[in-house]
């Protein structure tokens, strides 16, 4: 059974988050019957156990007209006036002090511009509710909370508004016939001139990018096509450049020691032929 109720929470919350636009932290406007029940079935925090029947966190809200009435009525309501002299006030426009019901009435107006969820024990009052769009209802039975289902009436103003939405309104039905009305009158006036056309015409095509007379529409009269430059390689993959230094150092030693080389091949050992010359002469 409880997990019935959480089912039933959570449809109805959604419901008004996607048709009514409802979202957290949820505010719920709280009369003094529904003070006095939470203070009565000690249901507290009342914060936490709005917050788990919304799925979301809350903000509670009360009038100054509440506060007046919970202190006409005595005594037996102290405890209830304390508690609901803790919430936050939500700002009502008459100058003067109205009964709770008429007060909470004005705030909601005739669609619940402020998206508030109202806590009411007042059965006459969630009946005229019902027949606002976007009010969702809060109550209580003895120690639990309940959050009242969408009403039929809610259940079509949202299903009207919706079917409203996706057809074109008057003035984009006008709109969408003009444009069509002046783009049918500039192709034509494109096709006449391309059968009338001659050297002009045709020094007017080798131009590029030149603009047709649908300038409103922004439409060039042949497509653009962007190419894709070449892109490098990779560097990552790119082998380092040798610096030429080291190799010409390499070369030079390379060189000189070529020149060494070259020049010990080339020097041939000179032997003097003095001596075997002076030898038989002496004889």
């Amino acid at each position: 059974m409880r997990v019935k109720k959480q089912k039933r929470h959570r449809r109805a919350v959604r419901f008004y988050t996607a048709c009514f636009g409802f979202r957290q932290p949820y505010k719920v406007l709280c009369d003094g019957t529904f003070i006095h029940h939470l203070i009565v079935n000690n249901i507290a925090p009342a914060d936490t156990a709005i917050s788990n029947i919304l799925g979301g966190s809350v903000k509670l809200f009360t009038t100054r007209c509440v506060l007046a009435e919970l202190k006409r009525l005595g005594k037996s309501y102290t405890e209830s006036l304390q508690a609901a002299n803790t919430l936050m006030i939500a700002r009502c426009d008459h100058e003067q002090i109205k009964n709770a019901e008429g007060c909470i009435v004005e705030i909601i107006g005739e669609n619940n511009p402020d998206h508030f969820y109202v806590g009411t024990q007042d059965t006459d009052m969630r009946k005229k509710f019902q027949e606002v769009p976007g009010v969702p209802l809060i109550f209580g039975l003895r120690n639990a909370l309940f959050l009242q289902p969408p009403s039929a009436f809610q259940r079509q103003f949202a299903k009207n508004s919706e079917e409203e939405r996706s057809h074109m309104t008057e003035k984009e039905v006008a709109l969408l016939k003009k444009r069509t009305k002046d783009l049918v009158e500039n192709w034509e006036i494109g096709d006449s001139s391309d059968e009338n056309g001659g050297p002009e015409d045709e020094n007017l095509e080798m131009q590029p990018q030149k603009y047709s007379s649908r300038k409103g529409m922004k439409v060039k009269d042949r497509p653009q096509f962007k190419r894709n430059k070449a892109k490098g390689p990779n560097p990552l993959s790119v082998q380092k450049k040798k610096s030429r230094q080291n190799t010409n150092s390499m070369s030079g030693k390379e060189s000189k020691g070529g020149d060494e080389t070259v020049r010990s091949r080339g020097r041939k050992r000179k032997r003097s032929r003095k001596g075997k010359s002076s030898a038989p002469a002496e004889s």
